[in-house]
């Protein structure tokens, strides 16, 4: 069967020449991570962990180490759904790998890159990590279910990227559960991950969903199983120097540091320089250059290379949350072993995309005390990030100091600690200052092009983003539905105050009006206000002819998406993948996703509008379990 390659580009066509891509035999390989961090002292190599049986791997306790080897679970007769093209074209693989067998049987865990009689290649393994959840520690968690098979390095862009099968079978991390995922919560995954993508906010990438026929994995129902062949450029969390600090292994924390700036980042020197003032600084795009023995900052606030690491991590992390926020994203499960060093968008579970603009909503059903609401993101990642500096303290707070043999092999002595830690605490402090500035500079340059203009200003926080929210809010207005069509508004259409309340019709949903206390002419006139100061701004930044009118609906279709992956279309697709067998479903949410800004996409038609049109009243607002 010919698997269902979902094509990023609308018209068919790759958007890189062939040449640069290649096949799936010839696509570099390596395995930096495992030849460059501690693995599981009980099974230290490949063939020591090949030749063990699935009950010797555990699950089980694993400390001193950062993974273990394990391969994954054998799948029978495995129907690969889907592949993403754009995922293709990333990775370097050349169109037409998705169809033999060798990829089909790697996508689902049939096939490991290692040779058994040579011990030669490179065998898969499982991450260690620990995490808080729900601002509790939980202890050792780990790659529960995840297994990665090898990393890959694009032949054309030299990126590097850890590639990955979620569901593939138990692990030393598995705690109780059976290591396998639930067609339902991967078809999700496969879907928001490309989507994200494609609206340009970080995220972990999935190349293919695999059907698992023979796998009945027991949720709150019995449920046909899959598998989700994913990557990242890294898959390091936050909740892995959680458990480092947690068990004392201070060591592993230098170390996993420096992996992470040495290999993940560009090395030392690419990381931020200090910020003098954040006022006046370019704050979204900081100098660098500094080496990795110099120290920036006042006296009491020395900032180290770690601490500079920190600091990296701090404003990738802003930066995609301000994005979330910006595109209305909520991810649900915000615990540190789901939050991403890179800043990446990672591990779906009850995420969704807002619907009518409520800031308290939150996706997950379990999260009764609104923690991980759309609200309050900003927040909860900025917790994170504190344990992320408490977890680098030492390194942080060591100053001039942290290379001293004294320090690295002996650890703070007692006289010494008071003022590493007010060092570190400053510098924690400080960096939340830049995360707040960094976040605040992101999502206004974000709502700035969201709103067609080119220019801005202090007020416009207030009088047009603050208000507009507000009135989202009041109105119940769906968020992203609101942008889009209000890229279609031409200035002349809105001189009047009768025309602005005409055209306020169109954001309203087919019900009408609603709303605690709204009438149709108070909501007419509230969206009519907030038109007239749009209005002002956009000819203030495009002037008043035709043209531009035009010219500027096109910047703004091009920031605005027509479709999102909402929850109720998702749950659509399921229904129609697992209960009734229907896999172009598949093919049409996925080619809508990855091409989110187009007016059209080539498919059926009728479907498509549906797809972006009014969400059904009943679907809006969606809630699910963590439970995949």
């Amino acid at each position: 069967m010919t698997a269902h390659l979902f094509n990023g580009a609308t018209n068919g066509a790759s958007n890189s020449p062939s040449s640069e891509r290649v096949a799936l035999a010839d696509l570099p390989r390596s395995n930096v991570f495992t030849s460059s961090l501690p693995a599981d002292a009980r099974f230290p190599t490949p063939a020591d962990s090949f030749n063990a049986s699935r009950q010797e791997l555990g699950p089980r306790m694993v400390k001193g180490a950062l993974y273990t080897f394990v391969r994954p679970e054998e799948t029978k007769e495995p129907e690969l759904l889907g592949v993403s093209e754009r995922a293709m074209r990333d990775i370097g693989l050349k169109q037409g790998e998705e169809n033999t067998e060798d990829f089909k049987q790697l996508v689902a865990g049939n096939k490991i890159m290692w040779d058994a009689d040579t011990e030669k290649g490179i065998y898969p393994w499982a991450q260690c990590y620990g995490g808080w959840q729900f601002g509790s520690w939980a202890g050792q968690l780990g790659d529960g279910r995840a297994i990665s098979l090898f990393e890959s390095t694009n032949p054309s862009t030299k990126v590097r990227y850890e590639i990955q099968l979620k569901g593939a079978g138990k692990t030393p991390y598995s705690r109780f559960a059976d290591g396998k995922a639930v067609l339902r919560s991967s078809i999700r995954e496969f879907i928001v991950s490309e989507g994200l993508n494609a609206l340009h906010i970080p995220s972990t990438r999935a190349l293919s969903l695999t059907l698992a026929p023979h796998a009945k994995v027991r949720r709150e129902r019995v449920e046909p199983g899959a598998i989700v062949a994913r990557f990242a450029q890294s898959w390091i969390r936050i909740g892995t120097f959680d458990i480092l600090r947690a068990r004392g292994e201070r060591a592993l924390i230098r170390r996993l540091a420096t992996y992470i700036a040495e290999n993940v980042f560009s090395g030392w020197e690419s990381l931020p320089s200090a910020i003098p003032d954040l006022e006046t600084a370019d704050i979204l795009n900081p100098p660098s250059n500094v080496t990795s023995s110099e120290l920036q900052g006042s006296e009491g606030l020395e900032e180290n290379r770690f601490a500079r690491l920190y600091r990296h991590i701090v404003r990738q992390n802003a930066l995609t949350v301000a994005k979330w926020q910006a595109y209305a994203f909520t991810n649900g499960v915000l615990n540190t072993d789901n939050t991403s060093i890179m800043g990446l968008s990672l591990d779906f579970g009850p995420f969704a995309f807002l619907d009518n603009f409520d800031p308290n909503y939150t996706p997950n059903h379990d999260d009764h005390m609104l923690r991980y609401s759309y609200r309050n993101q900003p927040s909860v990642i900025w917790w994170n990030l504190v344990r992320l500096g408490e977890n680098l303290g030492e390194l942080i707070g060591a100053g001039a100091k942290v290379d001293d043999t004294e320090f690295v092999e002996e650890g703070v002595s007692q006289s010494w600690a008071p003022e590493l830690i007010k060092r570190a605490e400053g510098i924690i402090g400080k960096t939340g200052e830049e995360y707040k500035a960094v976040f605040l500079a992101e999502y206004k340059r974000l709502m700035t092009a969201r709103l067609g203009l080119l220019t801005q200003q202090d007020s416009d926080f207030e009088s047009l983003f603050s208000e507009l929210l507000d009135t989202m809010e009041a109105l119940e207005l769906d968020f992203n539905h609101f942008f889009r069509k209000l890229s279609s508004v031409k200035s002349a259409e809105i001189e009047t105050e009768e025309q602005r309340k005409e055209v306020a019709h169109r954001f309203f949903h087919h019900e009408g009006v609603t709303g605690l206390g709204n009438t149709e002419e108070s909501a007419k006139t509230r969206v009519g206000e907030w038109l007239a100061r749009w209005r002002a701004r956009i000819l203030e930044d495009w002037g008043s002819e035709p043209a531009k009118d035009t010219e500027r609906e096109k910047a703004m279709k091009a920031v605005n998406p027509k479709f999102i992956p909402r929850s109720w279309i998702l749950d659509e697709v399921i229904e129609r993948v697992e209960h009734q067998g229907d896999r172009e479903i598949l093919d049409t949410v996925m080619r809508m996703a990855l091409n989110p800004f187009e007016e059209e996409w080539g498919l059926d038609r009728s479907e498509e509008e549906r797809f972006c049109g009014d969400v059904p009243r009943a679907k809006r607002a969606m809630m699910c379990s963590c439970s995949s």
